[in-house]
C-alpha cells in the first residue's frame, strides 16, 4: 500500500503542550513539511523566544536555540551572519514580536538580514494569562481590558505586514490564516517560498499566520475559527504584501 500522508522528518515524536483546537500545531508541521521539502533539516536552526512557542525545540528534528522575550531576531542575526551556510528561523507571537520585540524585528527587516520569520498572530497573549497584546482587535476582550479594547485609549491593532513592507529591503511578506483547509494550503505555500527565498539568499522572508486562541478567547475551537474568519480577517487582510522574484531573461518572473 502506497503511504500519500506520513509524519514529516523534520517534526519530532512528541506530544505538544498547546491547548486544544490552538493553530501551533498546524504552523509546525507547514514549517516541518517546507523544511523537509527543500531539503534543509540537516541545516536548520530555529530560533524560539518566550510565549506559548517557548518549547518549540521539542517538537521538531533539528536545532532550536532559546532566545529572550523579543530578542529572537537578534539572536537569528548573529547566528545566520556567524554561519551563513545554515537555514535559520525565528518562530514568534504576537506579544512577543510586536511588542517586546517591535524594534528588533524592524531592524532586522530594515537590515536585510536573511533569515525568516514566522510570526503567530492569535490577537491575544496567549501563554501568560490572556492579556491585550498589540494585536488584540477593537472591542475584544482580554484579562486587561475586560470592557474591551478601548482604541481612543491605547490605540488600534498593529498591523505587522503593512509595517515592514513600507520597508524597502526585506524580500517577502506574506499574511496567511490557519482558518481552515483552502487558507491552509495557501499558508503552505508561503512557508515554504519563504524558507527557499532563505536558502536563495534573496533576504528577508515574514510570514504571518492568523491563528486561534480557543482557551484565552473563552470559545470553543470550532468557534475560534469563526471569530477568526468574522473578525481578525477584514482587519488583517489575508494577501501578499511583498515577493521580491527576480526576473528571468525573458522578462517572466522564476517559477514557485
Amino acid at each position: 500500500m502506497q503511504t500519500i500522508f506520513k509524519r514529516p522528518e523534520a517534526l519530532a515524536v512528541q506530544p505538544t503542550h498547546y491547548c486544544p483546537g490552538c493553530t501551533h500545531g498546524i504552523a509546525h508541521r507547514l514549517i516541518a513539511e517546507a523544511i523537509d521539502e527543500l531539503g534543509l533539516r540537516e541545516r536548520t536552526v530555529g530560533i524560539a523566544p518566550v510565549g506559548c512557542s517557548v518549547l518549540a525545540f521539542n517538537y521538531f528534528n533539528f536545532d532550536f536555540q532559546q532566545a529572550s522575550h523579543g530578542r529572537a531576531p537578534a539572536v537569528a542575526t548573529g547566528i545566520k551572519r556567524g554561519r551563513p551556510d545554515l537555514v535559520v528561523f525565528t518562530y514568534q507571537g504576537d506579544g512577543d514580536l510586536a511588542s517586546i520585540g517591535m524594534a528588533e524585528i524592524i531592524h532586522a527587516a530594515n537590515r536585510g538580514e536573511k533569515f525568516t520569520v514566522v510570526f503567530i498572530n492569535n490577537a491575544i497573549y496567549g501563554m501568560t494569562g490572556g492579556q491585550m497584546a498589540p494585536t488584540t482587535m477593537p472591542g475584544q476582550v482580554t484579562s486587561t481590558s475586560p470592557f474591551g479594547r478601548k482604541t481612543d485609549d491605547v490605540g488600534f491593532p498593529i498591523r505587522m505586514c503593512e509595517l515592514l513592507s513600507s520597508l524597502r529591503t526585506p524580500a517577502f511578506i506574506e499574511r496567511v490564516s490557519l482558518s481552515s483547509p483552502k487558507h491552509i494550503i495557501r499558508a503552505r505555500k508561503a512557508i515554504l517560498k519563504a524558507f527557499r527565498y532563505q536558502s536563495e539568499g534573496r533576504g528577508f522572508s515574514f510570514v504571518e499566520c492568523l491563528s486561534t486562541c480557543p482557551t484565552n478567547w473563552g470559545v470553543t475551537p470550532l468557534k475560534a475559527l469563526e471569530w477568526l474568519e468574522e473578525h481578525m480577517m477584514p482587519y488583517y487582510p489575508v494577501q501578499n504584501f511583498k515577493d521580491f522574484e527576480p526576473a528571468t531573461p525573458e522578462g517572466g518572473k522564476d517559477a514557485d
